[in-house]
C-alpha cells in the first residue's frame, strides 16, 4: 500500500514537490506523510471535519492541479477552512469536534491506524491548514500513491 503526503506549497512549489516525488526522492519542507492512505482517505477526512463545523455539502473533492503529475492534487479551500475549523471550533455540548472527527477518520473501512493515531494526524493536518490561510498564494496539496 502506498502513502499520502499533504503539504502546504505554492503552486510552482507544489509542482517541483510532485517532481521529486514522483522520482522517489525526498521532498524537503513541511508535510505529513501518512503511510497506507490514498487521497480517497484524505476526502473521507474532508467530508467528517466539513459536517464537524456545519459545513457539510461543500466541495470536498481533491482536484488535479496540473497534467505534468496525476498524482498531485489540490485541497479545495472549502476543505481547508473545515480543517482549520477544527483547532478552534467550539460547540454545545458536543464535545471536542477535532476528537469526534480523529475518531470517525479512523474507523472509515480499512484505515490502517486506530483513533489515537488518527488524532494526531488531524491535528497536523489542521495546523497544515491553519497555516495555508496565512500565507500568501499557498494552498494545501496531497501526493498520493
Amino acid at each position: 500500500m502506498g502513502f499520502a503526503e499533504i503539504f502546504v506549497a505554492t503552486h510552482d512549489e507544489a509542482l517541483k514537490r510532485a517532481a521529486a516525488l514522483d522520482r522517489g526522492a525526498e521532498a524537503s519542507g513541511p508535510a505529513v506523510r501518512i503511510e497506507g492512505i490514498t487521497d480517497f482517505e484524505v476526502e473521507q477526512l474532508g467530508d467528517l471535519a466539513g459536517q464537524a463545523v456545519h459545513a457539510a455539502g461543500a466541495d470536498y473533492e481533491l482536484a488535479l492541479v496540473d497534467v505534468t503529475s496525476d498524482a498531485l492534487l489540490g485541497v479545495p479551500e472549502a476543505m481547508v477552512r473545515a480543517l482549520a475549523e477544527l483547532l478552534t471550533y467550539e460547540s454545545e455540548g458536543e464535545g471536542n469536534v477535532l476528537d469526534d472527527v480523529a475518531a470517525a477518520w479512523a474507523a472509515q473501512d480499512d484505515m490502517p491506524f486506530g483513533a489515537a493515531e488518527s488524532r494526531q494526524y488531524v491535528q497536523q493536518l489542521s495546523a497544515l491548514a491553519t497555516d495555508v490561510e496565512k500565507a500568501e498564494r499557498a494552498g494545501l496539496y496531497v501526493w498520493s500513491v
